[in-house]
């Protein structure tokens, strides 16, 4: 199982050091997802970032950063939906319906959400219940190619893994202190399910 960080999407300081200590730590990707950032503000963060780390990366936004740092890969989304014309790394996207689900052929993975209620969006909810999830996992819609995101926290991860999905995706549960001591908890705590 797949462990992915998702960044809050406003800049903090002391920001690099802790995207850096969570991927030294057992994050397999992080996923920054600034909406309202600028481009150099993002290359900004990159380049604080060791470059040994930069393969571990992913963009929700300003893709033409891919022609300068050799990231892993972009995320489509609402904002982004479309691959440009030459990019050939890895892509992944969101869904919000199992729906969306049966058309992910062309893409590595995706995050289907809101899995259970979002801890770091208040009041938006599951959209799930457990009978579809396990439906969906039976007919082989949710497969190693789908990545659960929406209020994961360390101990709902063993029923995600039961479900069958190929990862997580982690939010508000990662951010919620960004202290150095507050964060290797965390990881600690997440990867002791997802190795």
């Amino acid at each position: 199982m797949k462990l992915i960080g998702i960044t809050q999407p406003t800049f903090f300081k002391g920001e690099a050091d802790a995207i850096t200590l969570l991927l030294e730590g057992g994050l397999d990707l992080l996923h920054i997802r600034k909406p309202e950032s600028l481009s150099e503000d993002i290359a900004s963060l990159l380049s604080d970032i060791p470059t040994c780390l930069h393969a571990q990366i992913i963009l929700h936004d300003h893709f033409e950063l891919t022609e300068d740092f050799s990231l892993g890969g972009i995320h489509l989304n609402r904002r982004n939906p479309v691959r440009p014309l030459k990019y050939q790394g890895s892509v992944s996207r969101s869904c919000h319906s199992i729906e969306e689900l049966t058309h992910i052929d062309d893409i590595d993975y995706c995050f289907l959400s809101p899995i259970f209620d979002s801890i770091s969006k208040k009041g938006y909810s599951s959209a799930f219940s457990t009978k579809e999830l396990i439906d969906a996992s039976q007919k082989g819609i949710i497969n190693s190619k789908v990545y659960a995101l929406g209020g994961i926290r360390a101990e709902n991860i063993p029923f995600l893994q039961e479900i069958g999905f190929g990862g997580i995706a982690v939010l508000g549960y990662l951010w919620e202190d960004v202290s150095s001591q507050a964060l290797k908890r965390r990881i600690k705590d997440l990867t002791q399910f997802v190795r």
